[in-house]
């Protein structure tokens, strides 16, 4: 029987026969989660002119969807028109009844298309992208393509289950955790790096994920991946030393160059630079008129 080495640990705990919630724990991010389901409190999702709605903020989840309707309204595609509204989930407003009514896993991004015979509502990131994909014949090989259509779902997937390990497990311990432990640290950090390797190579012989096609695998992929690349994110490009890893960052800097990626990268973000916020997009010109410079500005006058 295999048996482990002990752990050495400064902080001896002893784990209760059941756990109870602290509402504080959790410290600044102690609204974004509660052990519980449904709504705490009435708030109405407010509904906009275009055919998708979407709730969401600028987190790298939110960012895949944000990116695809920029992309798909690059096309052309005049049903991938969107009104994206905020949702701070800061200040627990994925907990209003309205928005668990769309989600009832309240977390961001969720999607109504209004252009259905009823309102069709949809959930988590992967899937939004999927649906849009499918519904505009953008960005996923069809069905006359099974084979190619089966690798980019593989590498969809593929990012939907290994994310987690990256944002709710190193960057959690690495920039956010009030105490930096170790063991945690050393834990995320090698998983991290090993997905980091297995994009290296995937990348070594392809110019996309996929091979030669710019498709929903790597909307889904690079706002997570490469994000940490270009250090945008928990601020450990160093730390995981990401400059080694060359073909990723040649994929990075390439995706990262697409007008449709920057328009959707600024999306419901409500941190940073100003010029790089638009809390709200209700319509393409918003993003020469609406962004926080430019309103700070008309603000000042």
């Amino acid at each position: 029987m295999l048996t482990l080495p002990r752990m050495a640990s400064t902080t001896e705990y002893l784990p209760p026969k059941v756990w109870k919630w602290e509402s504080d724990n959790g410290g600044n991010f102690s609204k974004i989660n509660r052990p519980t389901a449904g709504s705490t409190h009435e708030q109405e999702l407010a509904i906009g002119k275009h055919p998708l709605q979407l709730y969401s903020l600028a987190t790298p989840n939110g960012q895949k969807v944000t990116i695809m309707l920029e992309e798909l309204l690059a096309l052309g595609v005049k049903g991938a028109e969107y009104d994206a509204h905020l949702i701070n989930i800061m200040e627990g407003q994925q907990f209003g009844s309205g928005f668990v009514g769309v989600n009832p896993n309240s977390k961001i991004p969720a999607l109504v298309d209004q252009s259905t015979d009823s309102p069709t509502p949809i959930f988590e990131s992967g899937a939004i992208l999927m649906y849009l994909a499918e519904k505009f014949g953008k960005f996923l090989p069809g069905l006359d393509d099974p084979q190619a259509r089966v690798r980019c779902l593989t590498w969809l997937f593929w990012q939907m289950g290994s994310a987690p390990y990256l944002g709710g497990g190193f960057g959690h311990f690495y920039a956010y955790a009030p105490t930096k432990i170790e063991y945690c640290i050393d834990r995320f950090s090698m998983e991290v790096k090993r997905q980091l390797d297995v994009l290296d190579r995937q990348l070594a012989d392809n110019e996309y994920i996929c091979g030669s096609e710019y498709t929903i695998a790597d909307m889904a992929i690079w706002p997570w991946y490469g994000n940490l690349v270009l250090d945008r994110v928990y601020s450990a490009a160093e730390f995981l030393d990401v400059a080694s890893y060359k073909h990723l960052s040649r994929w990075t800097k390439a995706i990262d160059s697409r007008p449709a990626v920057k328009r959707g990268l600024i999306v419901n973000k409500t941190w940073g630079d100003p010029e790089k916020q638009l809390h709200e997009r209700h319509d393409a010109s918003d993003f020469d008129t609406r962004t926080q410079d430019k309103l700070q500005s008309d603000n000042n006058e």
